[in-house]
């Protein structure tokens, strides 16, 4: 199976990840962090940098299967959802949401973000 690394200069490769993998007929994409100020910007924040590297695979929003969500916070999830459902269109995927115990980024992120898309 061929595997092809996704990435740019805005979403470059680390030691550690690519900001996505595709192979065919799927794109695994890393977790996309969101700072805030508030989860609903925090969660924009990340929704906006994973279509960004959606469309670097040539996948959509549209097209995503799977959503994993990770929360600083479970008191979060009500203003989450509300940032999520307005972001997305219907039919929604597959979702998990859990809470983290901490975030990569830096103390101010409070929600990351993975997903996994048709293309």
């Amino acid at each position: 199976m061929s595997r092809e690394i996704i990435s740019s200069e805005k979403y470059p490769e680390k030691p550690h990840n690519s900001p996505a993998v595709r192979v065919p007929g799927l794109v695994f994409c890393s977790g996309q962090v969101g700072k805030g100020p508030d989860i609903k910007a925090g969660t924009v924040e990340a929704l906006s940098a994973l279509k960004d590297v959606l469309e670097l695979s040539g996948a959509t929003l549209e097209s995503v299967c799977k959503y994993n969500i990770f929360l600083k916070n479970m008191d979060d999830f009500v203003e989450m959802n509300k940032a999520f459902v307005a972001f997305l269109p219907d039919p929604k995927p597959a979702r998990t949401c859990i809470q983290a115990g901490r975030l990569p980024g830096g103390p101010d992120s409070i929600i990351e973000i993975e997903c996994i898309a048709q293309v």
